[in-house]
């Protein structure tokens, strides 16, 4: 609580600078007005030094105002690992692999899943899933994975933005499952030789939606921070959380979920407005945890055999779409146009008040698409994106970016929302003014949504290290409701 009354406090600062000029002003113009040209005259000298002394005060105002009023937090870039195609399998591959590790209900539970899952044959897994089941998942399998995604990221990253690793001050990691000692962002400082004031932090256990929180921390930290810049990465260990237990609930896990990393440069600093992409310009956080049914929606647990795995409930798309709720009504008043919360205003109040729900069958459903040009949704699974499409009244233009992550990328976590931006640039998407709204799902059960604000046109020809440049002209593709898999 006191780090969001404290964030609030710096916030409304700006209001108290931004008022206070145009407050003083009339008065002054009051003062000289009651003033004659023979007073004028007599008190030149004194005119002259009340304008001095008015110039200082202004200026004082101003300084207080940049000093005190919350900062511009900009993107500057972001960076998409894409593995190497040895790590690419196929569905059937993946399928040869369930066949020799699991019992037969399991593997029939899992190829029904791969069947309608909406990816294509060219996603990635891990090495240590590759062996199975001639050796064991061990810890070194997820260290070596996470070293592989996180690693060539941020490589990436700092190849395209020509920054040197001393600069960065703060270091943010999210993710889900594999937490060594050290942590993932000391094996970040100790890999780049980072200061000794570095900041670091390490999010774990806060599922898919945990990139945003990265991206929330960051705009925390830079309100009371100097000016720098801000290294976040986002990532899942595959390894980590593959589970060889029965518990069907819990073997869904092992087929949605895919190797990728996503490593994004934030600054704070003016003079990196004109060379950024994007401005950050709202977060929304909403949390579910205190429903006992959001809560345990997704949870890991054991099962009777002591094997750790994810369970994902019946009612998972329903607790989703709860939290969307919650979340896209703080989001609302904040980015759609009067008219469109008057509508949805007028709708609570024949329903709830009145009670004339004859009248309106359902709850009016504001327009998102007057509030932003491009949707990025969590490409979690194909039963979340038809669900989201459906309640925010998408196009399938809308919902191109995040079909085809899943399909070409699968579901990459958190970072998935970052291969989808990266997929819109380099389609040419992005204009410069362009309003881009990322939606995160994740345990807890969390939905949490970053408005970012375009600041330029990205021009596809000068994207580099882009994961879709080479292949981007294939896409998009149908994908099948069902893609058979031969036994």
């Amino acid at each position: 609580m006191k780090e969001n009354s404290s964030f609030f406090c710096v916030k409304n600062i700006k209001l108290v600078y931004l008022f206070a000029i145009p407050l003083i002003l009339p008065f002054i113009a009051i003062y000289l007005l009651t003033l004659n040209v023979e007073v004028l005259n007599n008190q030149i000298i004194t005119l002259k030094s009340l304008s001095i002394l008015l110039i200082v005060l202004f200026a004082a105002v101003l300084l207080l105002y940049f000093k005190h009023g919350p900062r511009t937090v900009y993107l500057v870039d972001f960076s998409c690992y894409k593995p190497d195609p040895s790590d690419m399998m196929s569905k059937r591959e993946l399928l040869d692999i369930i066949t020799s590790t699991f019992d037969k209900e399991s593997v029939d539970l899992q190829k029904k899943v791969l069947e309608r899952c909406g990816y294509s044959d060219m996603t990635y897994i891990p090495e240590g899933i590759r062996m199975l089941p001639d050796k064991l998942l061990t810890f070194n399998n997820s260290r070596k994975e996470i070293e592989k995604v996180m690693f060539g990221a941020i490589d990436d990253l700092l190849w395209k933005t020509r920054v040197k690793a001393d600069e960065i001050g703060i270091v943010i990691v999210n993710i889900g499952v594999h937490n060594p000692t050290p942590s993932l962002s000391s094996m970040i400082v100790n890999r780049y030789k980072l200061g000794v004031d570095v900041l670091t932090y390490n999010i774990s256990g806060m599922g898919c939606s945990a990139g945003l929180i990265s991206i929330d921390l960051a705009n925390r930290l830079f309100q009371t921070q100097v000016s720098g810049y801000a290294l976040v990465v986002s990532t899942e260990s595959i390894n980590a959380g593959y589970y060889l237990g029965k518990d069907r609930s819990k073997l869904i896990t092992n087929c949605l979920f895919r190797m990728g990393a996503a490593a994004i440069l934030l600054s704070n600093r003016f003079s990196d407005y004109r060379r950024s992409k994007y401005k950050l310009k709202h977060v929304v956080r909403t949390h579910k945890g205190a429903d006992d049914r959001a809560f345990k929606s997704v949870y890991q647990e054991q099962d009777e055999d002591e094997n750790i795995g994810i369970s994902l409930s019946k009612s998972l798309t329903v607790v989703a779409g709860e939290t969307l709720k919650c979340n896209v009504t703080a989001l609302g008043p904040l980015v759609l146009p009067m008219s469109e919360q008057l509508l949805f205003f007028a709708s609570f109040i024949v329903r709830k008040i009145f009670k004339m729900n004859n009248i309106l069958k359902r709850p009016y459903i504001p327009d998102f698409k007057l509030a932003f040009e491009h949707f990025f949704i969590h490409a979690g699974g194909r039963a979340v994106l038809d669900e989201m499409e459906k309640n925010l009244e998408l196009t399938e233009w809308h919902m191109e970016p995040s079909r085809m992550t899943l399909y070409r990328f699968g579901n990459t976590s958190s970072s998935s929302l970052w291969y989808e931006l990266a997929y819109s640039e380099a389609k040419g998407r992005i204009k410069k003014g362009d309003r881009a709204w990322q939606i995160g799902f994740g345990s807890g059960f969390k939905c949490n949504s970053v408005v970012w604000h375009a600041l330029k046109t990205i021009n596809p020809k000068d994207l580099e290290k882009n994961p879709w440049t080479e292949e981007i002209q294939d896409f998009p593709v149908h994908v099948p409701a069902v893609m058979p898999l031969c036994s």
